[in-house]
């Protein structure tokens, strides 16, 4: 069964078609990964389902309700939450802090930055917090301040930050951009052990190939903002209409 359905979808800035009819399907419980050369219209697509951008035509529907008109935080309280390619942290707040601020917000629909103090003494606050964080292995560096972490702690803590709202669908805008591959394979260690763990489904779009094969189930391949391909990543490997895109080759007449 699919969670995610997008029908038809189609978005143009000025002459520029960036994506041109894409359907695509996401099934619940899988990890589809998202790849395409530079400029295939991947982030477009990403910023359609998340409420950055609205599409010209085409539907996006997640279980079963339309995204469409609906603001990000809205979509995010539906049961989407995006990891995005730089991570999306606090710099100026501890690690604690930072985990307890979507805590909250689960819990209240909303936070204040000012209130931030005051739940510090909420004890159901604290308790999640913490849990989430030794989830993470990151309890002991809960009282640094999160600028101070490495590229691959802080993309640890983010995807904290997201399940800490109990998210159906978790997107992945390259996470592991930028990172070492010693950091790369924890980040894969780490999203393997949440898919486990959790009944989440995951979409992610990467350029790493090696994290694509170690992750996803489905592979949709996007080339001038359409899908080229959709299949298996044993398929995928090989399939010249994919080298075609990625490497230029043609297929011998």
């Amino acid at each position: 069964m699919a969670i995610l359905e997008v029908k038809n979808v189609g978005k143009r800035f000025g002459g520029l078609q960036a994506l041109g009819d894409v359907n695509l399907n996401v099934e619940e419980n899988s990890c589809h990964a998202i790849i395409g050369p530079n400029g295939a219209g991947k982030s477009t697509l990403l910023n359609c389902l998340v409420g950055k951008l609205i599409p010209d035509t085409g539907s996006v529907m997640f279980d079963g309700q339309s995204v469409l008109g609906r603001k990000p935080y809205e979509i995010n309280q539906m049961g989407i939450s995006r990891v995005f390619q730089t991570p999306e942290i606090f710099g100026d707040l501890t690690v604690m802090e930072n985990m307890m601020i979507p805590c909250f917000a689960k819990r209240d629909g909303s936070f204040r930055m000012h209130a931030l103090e005051s739940i510090a003494h909420e004890k159901d606050i604290v308790g999640k917090a913490e849990h989430m964080l030794e989830e993470m292995k990151l309890i002991d560096k809960r009282d640094m301040h999160s600028a101070s972490m490495s590229r691959g702690d802080k993309r640890r803590l983010e995807i904290a930050m997201c399940l800490a709202q109990d998210p159906r669908l978790l997107l992945l805008d390259e996470p592991t951009a930028g990172m070492a591959r010693a950091d790369t394979n924890n980040t894969i260690d780490l999203l393997k052990q949440i898919k486990e763990e959790r009944d989440i489904t995951i979409a992610i779009i990467e350029h790493d190939m090696h994290v694509v094969f170690s992750l996803a189930e489905r592979i949709t391949v996007l080339a001038q903002g359409t899908p080229l391909v959709e299949d298996t990543p044993d398929n995928i490997k090989g399939h010249p209409k994919v080298r075609e895109a990625y490497l230029g080759e043609t297929q011998a007449a």
